[in-house]
């Protein structure tokens, strides 16, 4: 083996079998995933049965007001990846010039309507239920309403986040407030939690396809019966509530601008995945609407390495990983957004993803950390100017007045969920200065699904959180805010457009070898995602871990690019790593001139991966144990 052997005990089983598996952030979504394949279901049953349960164990990390992509193999094509496409756009009124002049914004806020892009993820798994599932809407949801009915224990980081935007709700968000807070304080672990309101929103759904089914529809009627009723339930409720200004992450009250028009109007799809080959796989992620195409453009620049130098564990290996990283996201961050091939702006994937371009990005790479954000050129087209580059973000209300600003607590309502992690200031050579104010920011949901039939699926659902904008009445859910990912800048390719989709930072991955589905893995994490996702993959591809090996080897990923999420700032040749690479491997970095931030241990990625082997059967699961909440299940 060229990488460093893996530690003798891993902190879980890869688990084996030949009947099913499922891996997820929560273990009531994977055992319930699980629970309909024991019933017979197929991955695609499971995934989505897993989903809504996600919705309703998860709040902080995901909602049914949010968004979601996947990427499945089915095993009657199993050469032919496919996206389940549930992004939603822009509405039709939120345009650059009613954010800029109106509401007198620079960026898009990081909490409150104005940041909301249509709901698209609830419609993407009725649509993966319709088209490739074999359970009712009824059979499906059950878990998801059960739990939302009769309760389940709430996690200590959902009581967390609630607590850490209690006041916000007090005194800004009364129907979050009324939700979350209806004892007059947040939850406790443990404490049995409900959600009646989502529960009869999921009941509307299955009486819908109930009723299209004795008036003799088939199975894709009653379904679509059910998406239909979800649009008209939510757009309308939207449409109402979102009219009366409220606070949003910059400190001031705005309207929001979705309709029940915008919510009508949208509809999940597939898509052909973006492949490429690396190592005698294929690795397949969604287009250029999302950062997936971002890891295929680090893979294909360290495809030119030996296998020694892509060791994430070692001094060279982290750094050449790091400085991949930094190309790619300058790449995405400069080139990447939903683009319209007819009007002749499509993103030039075929080049970024080019053997040639790779090896002159690959050429870039030095001995030493670049502080810069350097992104590549395309022959024939016009570079577009790269993103604001601040290295922080000033506004004209005091830190402590905006909704969840980061004060040593989960950084909640900012527009994304934060995991808090230790951290100490950048590192010299004689050690370490510890520094209390570190944070991890972006996380969500990750779900992935295998049968014994062959089919596969990776899904990461996300947005919608409870911390994102105040709860809609009579919904239960909160609105998503993926639009903090387009730029209020026409000339940058994800500009805010009404109709298309923000560039997303979801990015499920898919691995086929010899035309057959082996891997399917993903992480929550924001922009973080895909970092932690290549350091997993080239500890599977390359070093030969086990997928439970490498989920627990440690994670890194570099700062040092504009984040996707507001304030959208970055730190030059930043790298937040665990402490676990080792103090040799650390200081080796700092001496290159990287400007690292340890997160301690046990803090980043939030990886789970399922596998099969074509030539046997067997498959596999592996999940996170990092938070004490990931789970694999399976026989």
């Amino acid at each position: 083996m060229t990488f460093t052997p893996p530690p003798p005990h891993p902190t879980r089983p890869d688990l084996r079998g030949t009947f099913g598996m499922a891996a997820s952030t929560h273990w009531l979504a994977s055992a319930s995933a699980q629970s309909v394949l024991e019933r017979g279901g197929t991955a695609f049953d499971a995934a989505v049965a897993g989903a809504f349960v996600l919705h309703v164990v998860e709040p902080h990390l995901n909602g049914p007001g949010g968004d979601m992509t996947a990427i499945l193999a089915t095993a009657d094509a199993p050469g032919r990846p496919r996206v389940l496409m549930g992004q939603g756009p822009a509405p039709a009124a939120a345009t650059i010039a009613h954010y800029r002049d109106v509401e007198g914004l620079d960026l898009v806020p990081g909490s409150g309507a104005l940041a909301a892009a249509v709901p698209g993820a609830v419609d993407a798994w009725l649509l993966l239920l319709r088209d490739h599932g074999t359970w009712t809407v009824a059979d499906a949801l059950a878990p998801a309403i059960g739990y939302a009915r009769d309760g389940h224990p709430v996690l200590a980081a959902v009581c967390r986040t609630v607590e850490g935007v209690a006041e916000l709700f007090r005194t800004s968000w009364p129907t979050s407030a009324e939700r979350w807070l209806p004892r007059g304080r947040a939850p406790e672990p443990g404490e049995l939690v409900t959600n009646p309101e989502l529960a009869a929103v999921l009941e509307r759904l299955v009486a819908a396809e109930t009723d299209a089914a004795d008036r003799g529809a088939d199975r894709a009627g009653a379904v679509d019966a059910a998406r239909a009723t979800w649009k008209a339930v939510v757009g309308e409720a939207v449409e109402e509530f979102v009219r009366t200004p409220h606070r949003h992450a910059d400190g001031r009250d705005h309207a929001g601008v979705l309709t029940a028009a915008d919510v009508a109007g949208f509809e999940a799809s597939f898509e052909d995945a973006v492949t490429v080959d690396f190592r005698g796989h294929t690795v397949a992620k969604t287009g250029a609407w999302g950062q997936g195409p971002a890891l295929l453009e680090a893979l294909r620049i360290l495809d030119g390495f030996d296998d020694a130098r892509l060791d994430p564990s070692t001094e060279l290996g982290a750094h050449t990983v790091l400085e991949a990283l930094k190309l790619a996201l300058a790449d995405r961050d400069t080139w990447f957004g939903d683009l319209d091939a007819a009007e002749g702006d499509a993103v030039p994937l075929d080049v970024l993803l080019s053997a040639e371009y790779a090896a002159a990005r690959r050429a870039l790479i030095g001995d030493r950390a670049s502080h810069e954000v350097r992104p590549g050129s395309v022959p024939g087209r016009d570079t577009p100017a790269a993103p604001p580059l601040r290295t922080s973000y000033a506004t004209d209300v005091p830190a402590a007045a905006l909704p969840g600003a980061p004060a040593g607590g989960p950084a909640a309502g900012v527009g994304e969920p934060t995991v808090v992690v230790g951290a100490t200031a950048p590192l010299n050579g004689d050690g370490l200065e510890t520094d209390a104010t570190g944070a991890t920011r972006g996380d969500t949901c990750h779900l992935d699904v295998v049968d014994r039939w062959g089919n596969m699926i990776s899904a990461t659902p996300s947005g919608g959180w409870l911390q994102s904008s105040p709860a809609v009445p009579g919904l239960g859910f909160a609105l998503g805010t993926r639009l903090q990912m387009t730029w209020l800048d026409e000339a940058s390719p994800s500009a805010l457009t009404p109709g298309r989709r923000p560039r997303t930072t979801l990015t499920p991955t898919l691995v086929l070898r010899d035309g057959s589905p082996v891997l399917a893995c993903g992480s929550p994490g924001g922009d973080q995602q895909d970092q932690w996702q290549l350091a997993f993959l080239l500890r599977v591809l390359v070093g030969g871990y086990t997928p439970q090996e490498a989920i627990d080897a440690p994670a890194l990923h570099t700062t040092s690019a504009p984040g996707s999420f507001w304030p959208r700032t970055w730190t030059p040749g930043g790298a937040v790593v665990e402490d676990r690479l080792g103090a040799t491997v650390l200081a080796g970095l700092v001496e290159r001139g990287h400007e690292l931030t340890l997160a301690g241990d046990w803090a980043l990625g939030r990886l789970s991966a399922v596998t099969r082997d074509p030539a046997t059967g067997v498959l596999g699961a592996a999940a996170n144990p990092r938070g004490a909440q990931g789970y694999a299940a399976g026989r």
